[in-house]
């Protein structure tokens, strides 16, 4: 066979043996139409009339008027007030810089946590509230020191019974802590687990007293935690750092130890997110 008639063959081939098309993605239109308005108000530079997105968007009025209040329900748009139409609000730039935060902090604290876990020989974690959520930011295990932690799904509804989750819990308002417990439970993990309102009420006064965190045994058998809150320039509490130890190794010496270094690193931390976020 000719170098002419292989070609063809390679592409008689792939006419026949080739990767099927991909399916056209389903679009959802009440989504679209929902974005299509929002790129119309980012695109104006004042505020547009309820008719005046309509007619842009291509929409009937009466669809737009709803698609317009669910999306100022919801925070994304502004009502400029009567006869002065609605504008974008901070809300996505609200969430772009919670999304940056997040990576961000995880790389502030990154060669810190790394080189505490060095020192202690032990895990260390950082960890934020997500909405309800305890969200496990980043891990290091320099020393590769055998802690059998739990699974991070389960961490997230457990910051009653975590030094990361107690040292945040803390330090919220009131309101916000009792929305967490509402949400989630008081779940038992184990017979050291806090599992009424009073006992974790108290714990967390504890806290905000002493200046750390324990978990002592509180999620996982044979796991003892010591936690620290992290502030921003604002001395707001935005996330915790801790640290996990085996119970065989948690003598009074060895828990002082930790929960110094700890706390030092958590304020270190802290003082640089003072002076670069100030």
């Amino acid at each position: 066979m000719n170098r002419a008639s292989t070609g063809a063959a390679v592409q008689h081939g792939t006419a026949q043996t080739g990767a099927p098309a991909e399916k056209p993605v389903r679009r959802i239109q009440s989504v679209e139409r929902a974005l299509t308005i929002l790129e119309i108000l980012a695109a104006a530079p004042d505020a547009l009339a309820l008719g005046e997105i309509a007619d842009r968007a291509a929409l009937n009025l009466s669809t737009c008027h709803h698609l317009i209040a669910t999306l100022v329900d919801r925070g994304y748009v502004l009502n400029a007030g009567r006869n002065r139409g609605y504008l974008l609000s901070s809300r996505l730039q609200e969430l772009t810089g919670m999304s940056e935060r997040k990576a961000d902090l995880s790389d502030f604290a990154r060669t810190d946590l790394i080189d505490l876990s060095g020192r202690l020989g032990l895990s260390v974690q950082l960890a934020e509230m997500e909405g309800t959520a305890l969200v496990t930011r980043f891990k290091a295990n320099v020393a590769e020191t055998h802690v059998i932690e739990a699974d991070e799904v389960v961490k997230m509804r457990a910051a009653h019974a975590t030094a990361t989750g107690k040292a945040i819990l803390a330090w919220l308002p009131e309101p916000e802590t009792l929305k967490i417990i509402s949400e989630h439970g008081l779940t038992r993990f184990t017979d050291h687990t806090i599992t009424s309102i009073a006992d974790l009420t108290e714990d967390l006064r504890w806290v905000r007293r002493n200046g750390f965190a324990v978990d002592n045994e509180e999620l996982k058998r044979g796991v003892v935690c010591y936690g620290a809150a992290l502030r921003d320039a604002k001395g707001a509490v935005i996330a915790s750092i801790s640290a996990s130890m085996p119970v065989a190794l948690a003598t009074e010496s060895c828990r002082d130890h930790v929960m110094h270094e700890v706390v030092a690193c958590a304020r270190k931390l802290s003082d640089r997110l003072r002076l670069s976020r100030g």
